[in-house]
């Protein structure tokens, strides 16, 4: 039984992850500021399945407060940290800088010290396929160059890639970058087009489509994202014996380090992706066309060949079977199934707050 830190525990993919990783023995602890970013209340609802399990304990904490993240890392000992914790939404970014610094590049430097200073074995962190910006070669690989992010988000991402390989050449830390495409499913952030889509379509008001629905994703669901995370987990980064400073490959070094894709490998029409969701909730939506955002991509699709030669493992989930599993929670999420849950899990948190300390 492994002892595995998660950062943003409470986050769509954090929690996902501790749930995975509770079922198969492990001991989870996860850390979260709970930023109020997105409606607090389904991080809570997402908490509240994990505080009942024994070998789940929270606490709650702020990445960018150095002397907290030093503090935790005195008192526990990890295995494993997965880093996840991040200031996402490319949008958002380009109005609210700040956040991003402080939690995606001071937070991020404080988890590494925390690992580098405590022995632990493996640093996995989340990355986004966001990091190949202007990009148009596609399938996009891990051994293109990612040197024109087209927001903060993005190059917030890149930095945290170069930040671990340089811990990785300092200081023999394993660190394992995963580049996320569009991950979607049930617990998704509400800020996110599909849940969005949803709870517009649920009160017959228009939905935004942008760049007039030419926008084509490699969309992602939930569980295909934690079975890669899981599974490389188990292999901690290792430095590549072919690795030449003559023709270096980005995506790995003669440092403990690697950077794969995680995605589906199929571009999806964004309409497509929307006819889905509108089949399993039995509603048409009302579409409101408008022209593309800043620092949208147009379109991504993941080159995973690397990530299926090294753990065996290639994402499969088609877009129907995920909207449809998407869908089928939302309606009960919709309906207020889950508030109580969420209720109980605030004032836990509320306690944890007050005093942070492990809770089980």
């Amino acid at each position: 039984m492994s002892q595995v830190l998660i950062t943003g525990n409470a986050g769509f993919i954090g929690a996902a992850l501790a749930q995975r990783l509770l079922q198969e023995g492990h001991q989870v602890h996860g850390v979260d500021n709970l930023y109020d970013y997105y409606e607090v209340k389904i991080k809570h609802a997402r908490l509240a399945r994990l505080l009942e399990q024994d070998q789940f304990e929270f606490e709650y904490c702020d990445m960018a407060d150095r002397n907290a993240i030093a503090h935790l890392f005195e008192r526990k000992s990890f295995d494993v940290v997965v880093n996840l914790a991040a200031q996402a939404g490319v949008r958002y970014s380009i109005e609210n800088p700040h956040p991003y610094v402080d939690t995606n590049l001071v937070g991020f430097v404080n988890i590494l010290e925390g690992c580098r200073h405590s022995g632990v074995k493996h640093f996995v962190f989340a990355s986004s396929s966001s990091v190949y910006g202007a990009n148009t070669k596609q399938p996009f690989s891990e051994q293109d160059a990612v040197d024109h992010p087209i927001s903060l988000y993005a190059a917030s991402k890149k930095a945290n890639e170069m930040l671990a390989h340089s811990y990785a050449h300092l200081y023999g830390l394993p660190c394992m970058g995963l580049r996320f495409f569009t991950v979607y499913g049930p617990w998704m952030r509400p800020d996110m087009a599909l849940f969005k889509f949803a709870r517009d379509i649920m009160q017959d008001q228009p939905i935004p489509v942008f760049n007039h629905g030419n926008m084509v994703r490699d969309f992602t669901y939930i569980d295909d994202i934690i079975e890669g995370v899981v599974r490389v987990m188990e292999q901690p980064a290792s430095p590549d014996v072919n690795w030449s400073s003559d023709a270096p490959q980005p995506n790995t070094s003669d440092a403990p380090y690697k950077i794969f894709n995680i995605g589906n490998s199929d571009s999806v029409p964004l309409m497509r992706y929307t006819h889905a969701l509108e089949d399993n909730l039995g509603k048409k939506a009302h579409m409101n066309m408008l022209p593309m955002q800043a620092g949208d991509m147009p379109s991504t699709l993941a080159d995973t060949q690397a990530l299926q030669a090294a753990v065996g493992f290639k994402p499969s989930t088609t877009v129907e079977e995920g909207v449809q599993r998407f869908a089928e929670w939302f309606k009960r999420y919709h309906a207020g199934e889950y508030d109580a849950l969420s209720k109980q899990a605030a004032q836990d948190v509320l306690r944890c707050c007050a005093s942070p300390v492990d809770h089980q």
